[in-house]
């Protein structure tokens, strides 16, 4: 994607240096900051962190940080122990979000069918960039089979605006180009469909408010920030016309995770008749589970995130505490919307209902590789 007209990616491999590089989003839209990822601890504090966030982008992060591993001083050479390890370290970093492990384990495998060093590294390098350039391409074709439900919606409204509903930041920062529920918006954008994206500001670290709509500002999408609950309110008013969210992991059976506050959109989309859809690449279906409620690892997250609150005064980052100093506070980053509130699944084969059946229509090879899994 473009910012100020320039090509733009949130992770990618420099040849020059050989380094992985990324753009750090806790900083964001206020400052532009690169950070260079020289050590698998460097890695891990950037999942944890959220320097990287978003299924998509955490898969990406994990899959280059196998190669990091194998790269990093001092260790030229280690054997597959040591790999192991430090592969499991990757994965543990974030528990959420299911691409983190899909992504260590796709290239920890390329990485071992080799024994020598120089093969090894090269094969962990080109599966990593392989993932990276694949969900670039998922996203897109997101865009496309998403595109025609913003189409059929503004053939309603005469040429009036389709204003969609987004929570939390499902854009190419989340991912590497598009997004997942932005890459419709995008798309029909682009198509010369006018729309307009009420941008839910994403309590506790306002990833809507400052991401989503920096995002959107930046490619010229009409959009405006609300807060985390208004959104019933402009749904009860006939304010928003369809609602698109992205996911960190979903059922094969359709339960879905997504940042917290996603369940309590999809109620009031049910309640008020609107349209609540999820837009996910492939590799954000855990094939394994049938029950997201119990299934599914939410993560609890530092209590000070909900605590202090982050903005630009006087020209510099501050934080500032708003609770009283001794109120404690919970963070639970995610929530699970079960699959009877999700309208249906916009993914890179087409879109689908929100059912075991439906998302096995578009990927009949899950169903026979998961029957022998079960048993």
């Amino acid at each position: 994607m473009k910012v100020d007209g320039k090509d733009m990616r949130p992770i990618w491999f420099d040849p020059s240096s050989q380094r992985v590089q990324v753009l750090d989003q806790r900083f964001l839209p206020h400052e532009l900051v690169i950070n260079t990822l020289a050590t698998v601890d460097e890695t891990i504090f950037t999942l944890k962190e959220m320097v990287v966030r978003g299924a998509p982008l955490i898969g990406a992060t994990g899959a280059l940080g196998v190669y990091i591993s194998l790269v990093q001083t001092g260790h030229k050479g280690a054997g597959n122990d040591y790999l192991l390890s430090q592969c499991r370290r990757l994965k543990d970093a974030r528990p959420t979000a299911v691409n983190l492990a899909w992504g260590v384990d796709r290239v920890l495998a390329a990485a071992l069918k080799y024994e020598a060093y120089e093969k090894r590294v090269q094969a962990s390098l080109d599966e990593a960039l392989a993932i990276i350039e694949e969900e670039a391409v998922n996203c897109r074709k997101i865009g496309e089979y998403g595109l025609p439900l913003i189409e059929a919606l503004s053939r309603k409204k005469k040429g009036e605006p389709v204003n969609i509903l987004t929570h939390c930041n499902a854009g190419w920062l989340a991912c590497i180009e598009y997004g997942t529920a932005t890459a419709p918006i995008y798309t029909a954008f682009d198509a010369g469909i006018p729309v307009h994206v009420w941008v839910d500001e994403t309590r506790p670290l306002n990833q809507g408010s400052r991401l989503t709509a920096w995002e959107l500002g930046k490619h010229g999408v009409c959009h405006t920030i609300v807060t985390d609950n208004a959104g019933g309110h402009l749904m009860q008013h006939g304010k928003v016309d369809l609602v698109i969210v992205g996911t960190d992991r979903t059922t094969r059976t359709g339960d879905v995770a997504n940042k917290i506050g996603t369940y309590l959109k999809a109620l009031a989309a049910k309640d008020n008749g609107i349209p609540f859809y999820v837009a996910l690449p492939s590799s954000t279906f855990d094939w394994r589970l049938t029950d997201g409620i119990t299934g599914i690892p939410i993560e609890e997250r530092d209590p000070d995130e909900i605590r202090y609150v982050q903005g630009l005064c006087n020209g510099k980052s501050e934080k500032v505490l708003v609770p009283p100093k001794n109120s404690p506070a919970a963070n639970h980053a995610f929530d699970v919307t079960p699959a009877r509130l999700v309208t249906g699944f916009i993914t890179e084969r087409g879109v689908c209902r929100a059912t075991e059946e439906g998302i096995l229509s578009l990927f009949p090879e899950k169903e026979t590789r998961d029957k022998h899994d079960k048993k």
